[in-house]
């Protein structure tokens, strides 16, 4: 649904007391429904034979390992043979590049339905950190106004589509080795790196139907598994499918929409160091959850125009 300019319908504090009451069932919907829904892209035949020469650098199918740690997201090892890059000389650059590649080949090598990035670890800790205390917000999206619809007094031309953003977090990955000898002793101990975490976007009209049941449009997976042996974090996006197919859509959201929700995530949540003088996405984030009375939906879509 496109929402425009003129009034939101519900007030900052009446959309925090509704996470709060839905809270306890959205956790048990997240690991049923949620993740695996968005998780489960193109992933009948999961696993190509790899971006690289040889495809050793992904996991066939068959070497495919299943998590015993109770978190709902894939293993990074489903996904990238971590055994054969801890093993061979893999630089950091390296491992952008493969995974990059890897993801530009899904979809019949159109990377449909995928975006993904390598973030240098101490970016995400700086971004986790503000995450862990402000864990929602709300993303306008640009929206094209429609012609035919009357103008409002007040209204401007353009339109906005806002999505709920959800960070969740899911503890340190096991530590990665070079080989599967399990009486090797690793070299890094769980609590050195920082956690795995997911971050969800859901249509806020969407979420304020539903709650907990609401499907979210994209998931961000940030894979940690190796931020300390190369100082990155894998992430991954996966763009819900659309069941319905409507107007031969085959996902319930664009690429260029999906790009968009990731870099916005950035915009508002990674925090200079220099705190004299606040960035308006950071004050927007502050006001939205210390002082939800002083939060302005105009100054949110104010910050939003200034990435169109």
């Amino acid at each position: 649904m496109t929402l425009h300019v003129s009034r939101e319908d519900l007030s900052v504090e009446q959309l925090k007391q509704r996470v709060r009451e839905a809270e306890l069932e959205r956790k048990r919907q997240l690991r049923e429904q949620s993740i695996t829904k968005a998780r489960d892209v193109g992933e009948q035949n999961p696993i190509a034979k790899g971006s690289d020469k040889d495809g050793s650098s992904f996991t066939p199918p068959i070497a495919q390992k299943e998590r015993k740690d109770g978190s709902p997201v894939k293993p990074l090892s489903s996904i990238l043979n971590i055994s054969r890059v801890l093993s061979t000389p893999h630089t950091p650059a390296q491992v952008s590049a493969l995974w990059n590649a890897y993801h530009m080949s899904r979809s019949q090598g159109t990377g449909r339905g995928f975006v993904c990035a390598s973030i240098p670890m101490e970016t995400y800790r700086k971004m986790t950190s503000m995450a862990a205390k402000y864990p929602t917000f709300v993303i306008p999206v640009p929206r094209p106004r429609n012609p035919a619809e009357p103008k409002i007094d007040g209204e401007t031309d353009a339109a906005y589509e806002f999505y709920y953003l959800q960070w969740n977090f899911h503890g340190v990955p096991p530590t990665p080795y070079a080989n599967d000898d399990p009486f090797k002793k690793p070299k890094l101990t769980p609590s050195d790196g920082p956690e795995t975490s997911t971050v969800l976007f859901t249509p806020l009209q969407e979420y304020k139907l539903r709650l907990s049941f609401a499907t979210p449009y994209l998931v961000l997976t940030n894979y940690t598994d190796l931020a300390q042996t190369h100082g990155i974090v894998l992430l991954r996006g996966e763009i819900t499918p659309n069941a319905n197919m409507i107007q031969g859509q085959n996902y319930m959201l664009s690429q260029s929409d999906a790009q968009f929700l990731a870099m916005s995530m950035q915009k508002f949540y990674l925090w200079d160091n220099d705190q004299s003088g606040q960035s308006n996405g950071r004050k927007l984030l502050k006001q939205f959850h210390e002082e939800p009375t002083q939060f302005k939906w105009e100054d949110l879509l104010e910050e939003a125009r200034l990435d169109v």
